[in-house]
């Protein structure tokens, strides 16, 4: 393993899936991914442990769900990014998964230069998922009085929850990445949390933009 190497841990019940996962993204440059577990009760543990860069989890797990399995974990691995993986595209329960911590999240037949790509993303800042997602969670928006954020602040935040990467926003807003990044740090701040994905959950559940 390369230190720079991308750490990946999938969870997920299909054998045939898990496996294939597993042996895609080991043997490709730049990722490891030697943590494989077929439920949520037998990874909580260990991920605890392991802390890998990015969980591949399946969204319908039997036993304690993907979605119930984010909330274990999320508290504990702030600088984990976790991509859902689901049969069906702009499913409510993608959505409630986002809301929960989720970074992302792919269908379980995306193809291998995808999957890859989209691991690569999540680390990046960006999120993986369809615009009928994105656009649900930006409707969800809703203007606020008790509004702590700044005109920029919410424009960089409305970008984190359409999937925007840093240098995307950096791009769309004519402002530096370390400028985004400060913007973020102050969202963080504000906000009381220490992920992007958590930042957006609490702002949909206080309705801000």
């Amino acid at each position: 393993m390369n230190e720079k190497d991308i750490i990946v841990a999938i969870v997920e019940d299909e054998d045939e899936i898990r496996e294939l996962l597993e042996a895609i993204i080991d043997r490709s440059p730049g990722f490891t991914c030697k943590h494989v577990f077929k439920d949520c009760e037998s990874a909580l543990n260990p991920l605890k442990s392991i802390k890998p860069d990015v969980v591949l989890m399946d969204i319908q797990l039997p036993g304690i769900s993907g979605i119930e399995g984010i909330k274990l974990l999320k508290p504990e691995l702030n600088d984990t990014d976790f991509i859902m993986l689901t049969i069906r595209d702009e499913d409510e329960m993608v959505f409630e998964s986002l809301c929960a911590g989720a970074t992302g999240y792919l269908l379980k037949d995306t193809p291998p230069v995808r999957l890859l790509n989209a691991i690569k993303e999540v680390r990046e800042g960006g999120s993986p998922m369809s615009p009928g997602i994105a656009r649900k969670i930006v409707i969800s928006f809703q203007p606020s009085r008790s509004n702590p954020l700044t005109e920029r602040e919410q424009e960089v935040l409305e970008n984190l929850a359409k999937g925007e990467n840093y240098t995307t926003i950096s791009e769309k807003l004519f402002i530096s990445g370390n400028t985004v990044r400060a913007h973020i740090k102050n969202i963080y701040r504000k906000l009381e949390v220490n992920s992007r994905a958590a930042a957006v959950n609490t702002a949909i559940k206080q309705k801000l933009i």
